[in-house]
């Protein structure tokens, strides 16, 4: 099992940025892949950005594509999202998560990953 700790969200005005940070502990960072989900009042939780063990495959949805960039530090056993341009639809509380499996591909499905923090709120004014 991991901990994940999340922390950068925040307040924020349309077309602003925010860095989230994630850090973890407990098993070996650098084997999984890790992912970032939010979930928004009233709607389900929904895939963002994921990044494989290694970093060098990507994943993000659609609506985030050339806006927001999901990094990792192995050595700092961090991920990060770097959000820019961001719009009140991106508000939401945003989830780190880590995948159950070692060496992965990576994914951009929920059951695919096992451990989640607590999540950071994200709320853009317009």
């Amino acid at each position: 099992q991991v901990q994940l700790v999340e922390s950068g969200g925040g307040l924020v005005q349309a077309g602003g940025s925010l860095r989230l940070s994630c850090a973890a502990s407990g098993r070996t960072f650098s084997m999984y892949g890790m992912g970032w989900f939010r979930q928004a009042p009233g709607k389900e939780r929904e895939f963002v950005a994921s990044i494989n063990w290694s970093g060098d495959r990507t994943y993000y949805r659609d609506s985030v594509k050339d806006r927001f960039t999901i990094s990792r530090d192995n050595a700092k056993n961090t991920v990060y999202l770097q959000m820019n341009s961001l719009k009140p639809e991106d508000t939401a509380v945003y989830y780190c998560a880590a995948e159950r499996n070692m060496f992965a591909l990576g994914s951009r499905t929920a059951a695919d990953f096992g451990s989640w923090g607590q999540g950071t709120q994200v709320t853009v004014s317009s």
